[in-house]
């Protein structure tokens, strides 16, 4: 794998929303930095993103989907997701 994939997809684990069972790739970085990469368009498959764009707001610029949020450190808590310096 080279170095930028590496870098852009190594660590991801596969994670699905608690809310909505949206799938998405998700590596703890630290305990405060996350990296997630969608799988879908948001907009298509989220329900917070999918209210944020029918409300005029382009998708990119949707800060987060807070349930994806708070799934993501439950699955973090739960061991689902290893964290660095854990």
């Amino acid at each position: 794998m080279s170095e930028r994939r590496e870098f852009l997809e190594g660590g991801l684990a596969p994670l699905a929303c608690d809310r909505c069972g949206t799938r998405v790739l998700v590596k703890k970085n630290s305990a405060r930095h996350t990296s997630v990469q969608w799988t879908t368009d948001p907009a298509a498959t989220c329900p917070e993103f999918a209210e944020a764009v029918a409300g005029g707001t382009v998708s990119a610029l949707v800060d987060t989907c807070w349930t994806l949020h708070a799934t993501i450190e439950r699955a973090a808590r739960d061991g689902e997701l290893e964290v660095p310096g854990d």
